[in-house]
């Protein structure tokens, strides 16, 4: 929390430089201070927290962030050892990574449309947001939030069983993949599924999932993280992904996490030249 209150702080001086912001808003706490800022802009400045990059339109300046606090918590032993129990011991921490925090929808900024900028997750599977040469991949989600979620302020919501269906059909729906309406009734009742500060849930990759709406007056603030056995195709091979445990070779192991964040501003730096390879299927 300490180092991501050092990135809205960065994100405050950028807009407050562009002259988007009168105000730094210094003295508020980070999720009054986060609020203040994405209304004042009108904007949700989402990449600034997130390590993974856009499918497309980035620069070399697009901020991300790949800190070091952030680096030891992909890491953490105990998370591991989850991971470890559902995939195998040699484990790849791949680079579909988001942070998302996603203020009250009555205190976001809309788009054009009238859309909330950063609203609730359609229903859909992870494993729709790869290509099909990484089907036969193991990935498993792994989701945390960082403070209590529930139904108020938009906790997920999962199908039981339903990655015995496979991965289903989708559409693109504002950059994000979603299940088509005829296709839901196949899938049965949603159960929501509240976490826990310390919590997290662990899921197949075609389980089928969404959020609700953060109808609550707080902030709903969570990681959503994948891992895959390393001996398997990746799931996103234009964007650095390491190596977070081995058994067998743990001399391979990514203990750095300065070696991380250049290996993200050197993708950067390329992808932004020569643009991003194919990002969705559908």
């Amino acid at each position: 929390m300490e180092e991501y209150a050092e990135v809205l702080n960065r994100l405050a001086q950028d807009l407050y430089t562009q002259g988007k912001i009168s105000s730094l808003y210094a003295n508020l706490p980070f999720e009054e201070r986060l609020i203040a800022i994405y209304q004042e802009s009108g904007k949700v400045h989402s990449q600034y927290f997130n390590t993974s990059l856009p499918p497309d339109g980035f620069t070399e300046d697009t901020p991300y962030w790949a800190g070091q606090n952030l680096f030891q918590t992909l890491r953490h032993p105990r998370l591991l050892d989850a991971i470890e129990s559902i995939i195998g011991s040699e484990i790849c921490a791949t680079p579909i990574l988001h942070v998302r925090i996603k203020p009250p929808e009555n205190l976001t900024p809309r788009d054009d449309r009238g859309h909330i900028q950063l609203d609730k997750t359609p229903i859909h599977q992870d494993n729709a947001g790869i290509l099909p040469e990484a089907d036969a991949t193991d990935m498993l989600t792994v989701w945390f939030p960082m403070n209590y979620t529930d139904m108020k302020n938009g906790c997920l919501c999962v199908w039981p069983g339903s990655h015995h269906l496979g991965l289903l059909p989708h559409c693109i729906d504002r950059g994000r993949p979603r299940i088509p309406t005829e296709f839901l009734k196949e899938i049965g009742k949603a159960v929501p599924v509240p976490v826990k500060q310390g919590g997290v849930l662990l899921m197949n990759k075609c389980t089928v999932h969404a959020s609700y709406a953060n109808r609550s007056e707080k902030i709903r603030w969570s990681f959503d993280l994948r891992y895959t056995p390393t001996h398997q195709p990746k799931v996103r091979d234009f964007f650095p992904d390491f190596i977070a445990r081995s058994r067998l070779h743990p001399e391979t192991e990514l203990k750095d996490p300065i070696q991380w964040d250049l290996q993200w501003q050197e993708t950067r730096q390329k992808l932004a030249k020569t643009g991003t390879p194919q990002f969705h299927r559908w």
